[in-house]
């Protein structure tokens, strides 16, 4: 991660108009950005919803066991530590479900820790789970639109002179840095 590129980037944000101010104009981050560069689904029904449900019982049904709450269950948010700890290695020949189990987890994983992680990167809400409960169904909703709103709302939160860290995928803010600026970008060896 180019944390100095990072951080010029999120010093040219301005939360007005979610867009970065260069001397040659303004430019932000788009869904297709989101599509091209991640391969998120931009299109499909949005990541909302309730959040208040009974989570030790959802993590229970959904990944087979469930967090010590104060411990490793904060909240709505579980630790990712925890969950790569906790979610047992596949045996020669998984059940359906023991493999359902283990791509819900993995995915959770994905989005705690690389497409919406929050600042302080240790943990993922919950959530998230309700929407992993049909795999088939999971393609369908707009990924892409919630990986999008969290990484604005955390430039946002980073304009602020007492942030100290920053949420949100910041490996896609580098990418699509280095896609329409490629003068900045390493040089290939």
């Amino acid at each position: 991660m180019d944390h100095a590129l990072v951080t010029s980037l999120v010093e040219r944000w301005r939360p007005e108009t979610h867009t970065f101010h260069f001397p040659t104009g303004e430019c932000t981050i788009t869904l297709q950005d989101i599509s091209l560069q991640l391969g998120l689904n931009i299109d499909g029904p949005p990541i909302v919803g309730p959040t208040m449900f009974d989570w030790e019982e959802i993590y229970d049904t959904y990944l087979g066991v469930a967090p010590v709450k104060g411990e490793s269950l904060i909240g709505s948010q579980v630790k990712l530590k925890w969950l790569r700890e906790n979610i047992l290695p596949l045996g020669e020949e998984p059940t359906e479900q023991q493999l359902h189990t283990h791509c819900r987890a993995y995915i959770l994983g994905l989005i705690g820790g690389v497409l919406m992680p929050d600042k302080t990167g240790n943990k993922v809400h919950l959530m998230y789970l309700t929407f992993l409960t049909n795999l088939r169904r999971t393609t369908r909703y707009s990924w892409g639109s919630a990986c999008l709103a969290v990484l604005y709302r955390e430039l946002c939160r980073s304009t602020n002179a007492k942030a100290k860290t920053m949420g949100g995928c910041a490996s896609l803010l580098q990418s699509w840095a280095w896609y329409h600026m490629p003068y900045i970008a390493p040089l290939s060896r």
